[in-house]
C-alpha cells in the first residue's frame, strides 16, 4: 500500500480500514461541488434537503440534543451514524470539510512526500514533490522514513505515516514543524521540515521508449478532467494510451466524466440514483474514439475512478488490465448539522452503462495482472493496432 501526505486519515471515523483516505467519500464531494445537478459551490453549502429525510433527522436531532445538553455534537451525530449501519456515511467538523474540499481543489498542507510500505514494514519514500519542503531538505526517492516527531514508523499502515506527516492529531496548518528520522544506506540523521501548503499532482504525463503515452491520474481533484484530455490529444499521433487509475481513490465525479470525455464521442458513462430518483451522467462529444487505450487498475482504484473506469469497458473503449477494483460505488451527500459540522449520508449507488452495480463488487479487469501490469498494457495496445 501506498500514500502521501495529501491522502490523511480523518480523524472521526473509524469505521474501518476503508474510511481511511480522505477521498474515500468522494461522491459526496461531487454533490457539494456542482457535480450532482447543484449550482457552483459557492452556492452549494450542505444543506438538510441534501440527504434522505429520516436518516438526516435522526443524525441531526442527535446532534442538537447534544448541543443542548454541552456535549460534543460531532461525537454524537457519529454515534447516529454508525448506528444507522451507513458503511460510507461520515461526519466531519466545519474545519474539516473545510480541509476536504480544499484537498479536492488540488491544495494540501503538508511536506511533499509519497510513500510506501515496504513487505519488511519499513516505510520508502516513493516520491518528493517538486518545489516542496521535503525536496529542500534533500530527501530522495528510495530514502526510509523511521520516525515522525519521535513516533516510530515502522510497521504501522501508510494511512497513519500520512496523518503523522500532516500532524492530523493537533490540527497541524501551514507554518509548523515535523521531525523526521531518515535512512539512506548506512547514513541515518533527522530533519526538521516546515509543512507548507502544495498543489496536488493530480495528473502525470510520461511517454515510454516505445510511443505509448502513460496518464496517471492519482485523485479526479479540481481541473484533472481537462488535463487528462489534453493529455490525449498532445499525444503523438498513432500510438496508444494507458490510462493508469491505480491507487486513485476517487474525486470529484464531474472531472471523472470530463476525463471519459477525452476518449468517448459523447454517451453514457454512469447512471446513479438519488433517493430513489435516477439521474445519468454523459460524456461531452468529440473525444479521440480510435485510439488504442489501456485502463490499469487495483484493488486501490475507488470510486469516481471505478466509474469511469466501468464506463470505458462496457462501452467497448478501453481494455481494463490488472487487478480487481474497490468497491465503492454508493453516493453520499452532505448535510450541515446544528453546530456547522457536516454529516455525509448514504442516499444511493451508481451503475455502469450496462447496469452492473460496484458498489461491494468493483471492476473485474479484461485480463488480471498484478505483476509488470504495465508491461501487460504495453503488450494488449501492441495487439490493438494502428489507429489510423
Amino acid at each position: 500500500m501506498s500514500g502521501r501526505d495529501l491522502f490523511c486519515q480523518p480523524r472521526r471515523f473509524g469505521r474501518g480500514a476503508a474510511l481511511t483516505l480522505v477521498f474515500a467519500s468522494v461522491l459526496a464531494a461531487g454533490a457539494a461541488t456542482g457535480s450532482f445537478d447543484t449550482p457552483g459551490r459557492k452556492n452549494a453549502s450542505p444543506s438538510a434537503k441534501s440527504a434522505p429525510a429520516g436518516h438526516q433527522e435522526d443524525v441531526a436531532d442527535a446532534a442538537a440534543e447534544a448541543m443542548a445538553d454541552g456535549k460534543s455534537p460531532v461525537e454524537a451525530a457519529e454515534r447516529a451514524v454508525s448506528r444507522s449501519g451507513d458503511r460510507w456515511g461520515a461526519v466531519y467538523s466545519q474545519g474539516e470539510y473545510e480541509e476536504f474540499e480544499e484537498a479536492l481543489d488540488g491544495q494540501y498542507t503538508g511536506v511533499g512526500l509519497w510513500a510506501r510500505r515496504e513487505r519488511d514494514g519499513r516505510i520508502e519514500v516513493t516520491r518528493v514533490q517538486s518545489g516542496s519542503p521535503a525536496q529542500a531538505a534533500g530527501i530522495r526517492q528510495g530514502d526510509r522514513l523511521r520516525s515522525i516527531d519521535g513516533h516510530r514508523v515502522d510497521g504501522r499502515p501508510v494511512t497513519e505515516v500520512v496523518s503523522l506527516l500532516r500532524g492530523d492529531a493537533t490540527d497541524a496548518s501551514a507554518g509548523t514543524t515535523v521531525a523526521l528520522g531518515l535512512e539512506r544506506g548506512t547514513r541515518t540523521w533527522r530533519e526538521t521540515l516546515r509543512r507548507a501548503r502544495l498543489s496536488t499532482d493530480s495528473v502525470t504525463v510520461r511517454e515510454l521508449p516505445g510511443g505509448v503515452t502513460v496518464i496517471k491520474v492519482a485523485a479526479f481533484t479540481k481541473g484533472s478532467g481537462d488535463l487528462v484530455r489534453t493529455a490525449v490529444a498532445d499525444a503523438p499521433t498513432g500510438t496508444g494510451v494507458v490510462l493508469d487509475l491505480r491507487g486513485n481513490s476517487g474525486g470529484l465525479v464531474t472531472e471523472a466524466v470530463t476525463a471519459a470525455s477525452a476518449f468517448l464521442d459523447g454517451g453514457l458513462v454512469a447512471t446513479y440514483d438519488v433517493n430513489g430518483d435516477q439521474r445519468a451522467l454523459h460524456a461531452d462529444p468529440g473525444g479521440d474514439t480510435t485510439r488504442p487505450l489501456v485502463a490499469l487498475v487495483d484493488g486501490g482504484t475507488m470510486s469516481a475512478a471505478e466509474l469511469l473506469t466501468g464506463g470505458l469497458q462496457d462501452r467497448g473503449r478501453a481494455v481494463v488490465v490488472g487487478s480487481r477494483t474497490f468497491g465503492k460505488g454508493s453516493v453520499q451527500m452532505p448535510s450541515r448539522l446544528p453546530d456547522g459540522s457536516v454529516a455525509e449520508l448514504t442516499v444511493g449507488h451508481y451503475r455502469t452503462p450496462s447496469g452492473r452495480g460496484v458498489d461491494g463488487r468493483g471492476i473485474t479487469p479484461d485480463l488480471e495482472a498484478e505483476e509488470s501490469a504495465l508491461e501487460r498494457a504495453e503488450t494488449v495496445l501492441s495487439g490493438l493496432g494502428d489507429p489510423s
